[in-house]
């Protein structure tokens, strides 16, 4: 990349160093055909996957947002195994729970369901086949689903009590407000991929993105991080400027920004009104996870709890991620996340850690009655105010093209990977799609 737009390679500027960004930047650079620069804003690449060591005694980092993969996630096993990373991957079948009136019930398994015991046997094999035909429908009817309001097909078809006991209180969780907005083809993809064993990098995702980034580099790519990217100008000859503050602009012939619908509002002004009126209708919640340890197990053997919002908790996920890793690599440290998905101006936004703990603390007795506060040994607190697209009715015909109305200039973010919900594999799966289509078109000039 350079600032004055003479190179003998078409130069191709990312904005964002997340896993879209660096997938996209490993397949262009692979070709050997363009130079690539990929600009992240914050100080380390990963994005949502990016990992932080609480302490300097642990061997491994954590993720910010609990992070796993799921055994069909073809598109990051692919990339894993691409990368030679493939042996730092173990599949773990941890125990994941629903906390009903206060009692922890596992739901992995129909037959765990089935064993559930606030619900009647016709009741539960109604809702159970009802699963079942999401999971194995033999020809997968999302687009049929985008134009159904998930709420009340699945009041009728589970059942009230069974539907309004388990599920409601979920995408109400999940969504807030918009709840009973949200499309079925969402939740059909929830059911459709979940899967019972969890995949997990030794050494954490972000282990997996040091790999990947240091192939990148290797590769030539230019990585810069701390550098904020301000708008994107374009030029009458068909290239563009990036501009960014403290620094003369710099200049590319094609562009892909992998940011936030909102951000990419801020950043290309220029573009048409109709597609950032696109943009501006793609709403998203934001996540709120403060991550605890323990200097004891919180649960016996529970990985993940979800807590829904009708129980009165003030997060909606427990997940205790070190009774599925050892806590030795953490030395020592028993690892909980307390998450939740929120409104980007709930008030969690805005409180101290300290605060949002002493929100937070309470509630663990729900789970181990003999929780003390004084089992706390550390908190870290992190924050993102998009985090979870809010697929409602209709949505597929929302999505904004990849390919912006400015020839050169794309837009890839996890609000595009629909059906699917937002994670690492559809991350890959889009940065190898946005990264296809820029070759292409360079191909077509």
């Amino acid at each position: 990349m350079t600032q004055n737009g003479s190179t003998a390679k078409p130069q191709i500027a990312i904005i964002g160093g997340g896993v879209a960004g660096l997938t996209a930047a490993y397949d262009l650079a692979r070709t050997g055909a363009y130079a690539v620069h990929i600009f992240e804003a914050s100080e380390q690449v990963g994005g949502l996957a990016a990992g932080f060591k609480g302490r300097s005694e642990w061997s491994w980092p954590l993720e910010k947002f609990y992070h796993h993969l799921f055994t069909n996630d073809d598109a990051i096993l692919d990339l894993t195994r691409e990368l030679d990373a493939d042996p730092l991957l173990t599949f773990h079948r941890p125990l994941t729970v629903m906390h009903y009136q206060g009692a922890d019930y596992p739901f992995d398994s129909p037959t765990r369901l089935l064993r559930f015991p606030h619900l009647s046997l016709p009741e539960k094999l109604r809702m159970g086949a009802v699963l079942a035909y999401l999971k194995y429908h033999p020809r997968p009817p999302w687009r049929t689903f985008d134009q159904i309001v998930a709420d009340p097909w699945l009041e009728r078809w589970m059942g009230s009590r069974g539907y309004r006991m388990l599920w409601r209180p979920m995408l109400e969780g999940k969504f807030g407000p918009h709840y009973q907005a949200i499309n079925l083809a969402w939740f059909w993809a929830r059911v459709y991929k979940r899967t019972p064993q969890l995949g997990y990098y030794e050494g954490g995702f972000q282990t997996f993105v040091d790999v990947l980034a240091t192939k990148v580099r290797a590769l030539g790519v230019t990585v810069e991080t701390g550098v904020a990217v301000e708008t994107v100008e374009p030029l009458s000859e068909g290239r563009f400027a990036l501009h960014i503050e403290g620094r003369p602009r710099v200049t590319a012939d094609r562009v892909l920004s992998t940011v936030s619908p909102g951000l990419m509002q801020r950043l290309t002004p220029s573009l048409p009104a109709s597609y950032l009126s696109q943009l501006g209708q793609l709403k998203s919640m934001g996540a709120v996870v403060m991550t605890v340890a323990l200097d004891r197990p919180l649960t016996q053997g529970i990985y993940w709890i979800n807590v829904p919002k009708a129980e009165g908790l003030p997060f909606l996920a427990l997940v205790e991620h070190t009774n599925m890793i050892d806590p030795a690599h953490y030395a020592g440290d028993h690892l909980l996340y307390l998450g939740d998905y929120l409104e980007p101006s709930h008030r969690y936004f805005e409180m101290t850690q300290d605060e949002l703990l002493a929100e937070f603390l309470p509630a663990l007795t729900r789970f181990n009655p003999n929780f003390e506060p004084n089992w706390v040994t550390g908190a870290w607190l992190h924050r993102a105010k998009y985090a979870q697209p809010v697929p409602v009715t209709g949505y597929e015909s929302m999505i904004p093209s990849v390919r912006t109305p400015v020839a050169g200039l794309y837009f890839a973010s996890m609000s595009q990977v629909y059906p699917w919900d937002r994670g690492t594999n559809y991350a890959v799966e889009m940065g190898r799609r946005v990264a296809k289509m820029i070759n292409a078109d360079q191909h077509n000039l």
